[in-house]
């Protein structure tokens, strides 16, 4: 038997919201060290949840599954029910029978009825104790099903001066790796960009000392060096992610029956501020970053249910996945990552190879919040990856008017949230891609701009609580919502209002609303702090320097639409030259 998918319980490391894991009726105790459940009489486990349902749909789709069985383990007798809940239909009971579970004797059920192409939904398990003291132990889903070939993975991780991260990742791996039936077929490999994590080889762990040129030639080198000991899929990784390790079994197991080359396995992801609330089930990508089912609370089995069902549908051509999990057939890429140093080099992966992505519940990563991360640098390198998308991609064809506006929307968004030196980034970032591809090339290791933006920055610098002003006054930013949105727009935020510098609200903003326009309407003087408050930075409303931004923003975008035809074409070709292994061989070994 080939095990599709165990049942998975809280890990301390990892996340403890049970309700993420599984449900219960009745007295029902975990124990974190033995993992194991204790069920008093009457009492009741349901494994309808993100991280332990099957989804039928994605795993007869994707895969060549000729029979299906659920194993159960425990002691003691309880009633056992497996439900079957279909899209659009009333949920049916599969299998229902009252079992005596004994140590080291799993009991088996025949799910093989569900197995087949159009038969979708979500299957999921139920014990419910008869007699007291009972203990259940676990489960799984498997098949019989036997693959044509077992994958050879390697498990590429980009490590950039986060050593001790890094050095419990891979540790946690390869602990997995001794007990996972197939763990002679996976490989860790560590690319160490910072040259600093000093990992240790061993015969399931390489580490490669790496030139610093990003993620884009983190993973590249790791797709090199994959390729090159002829490995047959690789993972993209990154350095803290924190998962399941069950992430690697379900994902191996996935390629390994996949029906079609092309198919590949992109992990969610979690915020760690929220571990009950997805962030990204996938994303699609046209004029911005979509992510899927960003804020699902996954506590709401119908939520969980909805979101499993719907990525069964029709999805987006643009649809991507992130490299904090991606995992794919090496001989399906017709293009390397494209040199962005960082931001965007996952999506243009995505959208120049034809991958078929499948998201599988369960398989994620909880990863810090994002929005304490954003910087003008961060902002400078989103702007530039966007551009480019449209510029190579047919998918993301617009007219040279649309394609600037993709520009001129993040620029403003900066500038009306008196983010200045953002927007000044922006602005450089816009007037580098018109630079053509070449610029990649000649600033691969972004040194030199990344000098630059940090000397531009002034303001929008963290700083101790202790320095910044935190007094408040509040009057325009009370009213309601629509007419807050309305003086925003029409006056640009008080810019083209007299007197707005003085008269308008002062505020402190929370990290999770930075990104947010709609907070800093009516407001001349924001003063944003992290997530623990321990620091922040106070922007300030000036006429001045937005309108010179403004103006210099305008003669950019003459410029960009003069020459929009000769740089798109600039780019479709250069965008093949600098995404080819032999560039990147160049370039890197």
């Amino acid at each position: 038997m080939i095990t599709l998918q165990n049942f998975i319980a809280p890990e301390q490391e990892i996340c403890t919201e049970h309700e993420l894991y599984y449900h219960t009726q009745g007295a029902v105790g975990f124990s974190q060290s033995s993992r194991s459940y204790h069920l008093s009489e009457g009492a009741s486990i349901s494994f309808d949840s993100y991280f332990n349902v099957f989804s039928l749909g994605k795993w007869n789709r994707g895969c060549a599954l000729d029979s299906l069985f659920a194993e159960l383990s425990g002691s003691g007798t309880f009633e056992i029910r497996v439900t079957h809940a279909p899209s659009g239909r009333s949920w049916e009971v599969a299998y229902c029978e009252i079992v005596t579970l004994k140590e080291g004797r799993p009991h088996w059920i025949d799910l093989s009825e569900f197995t087949g192409e159009d038969i979708e939904g979500v299957l999921y398990a139920q014990v419910m104790a008869l007699e007291g003291g009972v203990r259940f132990t676990g489960g799984r889903f498997c098949t019989e099903a036997e693959p044509l070939a077992l994958p050879r993975l390697a498990v590429s991780i980009t490590t950039f001066k986060r050593e001790e991260e890094v050095r419990r990742t891979v540790e946690r791996l390869e602990e997995f790796l001794e007990g996972f039936a197939f763990g002679d077929r996976v490989h860790v490999q560590v690319v160490d960009n910072g040259q600093s994590a000093e990992i240790e080889k061993t015969p399931q762990v390489t580490p490669y000392r790496n030139p610093n040129l990003g993620g884009a030639g983190g993973f590249a080198r790791g797709l090199l060096e994959a390729e090159k000991c002829r490995f047959s899929h690789c993972l993209f990784m990154d350095d803290d992610a924190s998962f399941h390790m069950e992430n690697i079994a379900r994902t191996y197991f996935f390629l390994a029956l996949s029906k079609d080359p092309r198919n590949a396995v992109a992990g969610a992801m979690i915020n760690n501020t929220h571990k009950w609330a997805m962030w990204e089930n996938g994303a699609w990508f046209d004029g911005s970053c979509h992510p899927l089912d960003n804020g699902a609370d996954l506590r709401d089995i119908n939520r969980v249910l909805e979101m499993e069902l719907q990525s069964l549908r029709p999805r987006q051509k643009t649809l991507y996945g992130g490299w904090w999990f991606f995992a794919f057939a090496i001989d399906q890429v017709q293009h390397y990552p494209f040199p962005f140093f960082v931001r965007g080099d996952d999506i243009s992966f995505s959208l120049m190879n034809q991958f078929k992505i499948f998201t599988l519940n369960g398989v994620v990563s909880f990863q810090d919040d994002f929005t304490e991360k954003e910087s003008a640098q961060t902002l400078y390198l989103d702007l530039r990856n966007h551009l480019v998308h449209h510029l190579v991609s047919d998918q993301l064809n617009r007219s040279p008017m649309g394609t600037a506006k993709v520009a001129i929307r993040f620029i403003m968004r900066s500038l009306v949230r008196l983010h200045y030196e953002s927007a000044q980034a922006q602005l450089l970032s816009w007037q580098d891609v018109m630079q053509g591809p070449e610029f990649f090339d000649e600033n691969i290791d972004m040194a030199e701009r990344r000098a630059t933006i940090q000397s531009m920055m002034k303001n929008e610098v963290w700083r101790h609580v202790d320095e910044l002003d935190l007094e408040q006054h509040l009057r325009l930013t009370l009213k309601s919502h629509n007419r807050r949105h309305r003086l925003g727009m029409w006056t640009l935020n008080g810019h083209l209002a007299p007197f707005s510098r003085t008269r308008w609200d002062k505020k402190v903003l929370e990290i999770g609303e930075r990104g947010m326009v709609l907070p800093a309407f009516g407001v001349s003087q924001i003063t944003y702090l992290n997530t623990n408050r321990r620091k922040g930075y106070t922007v300030v409303q000036s006429k001045l320097q937005f309108f010179r931004i403004c103006m210099q923003m305008s003669w950019t975008l003459a410029r960009f639409l003069l020459r929009y035809s000769a740089l798109k074409a600039a780019y479709r070709s250069g965008y093949d030259n600098l995404t080819t292994q032999d560039y990147w061989e160049k370039r890197l070994i």
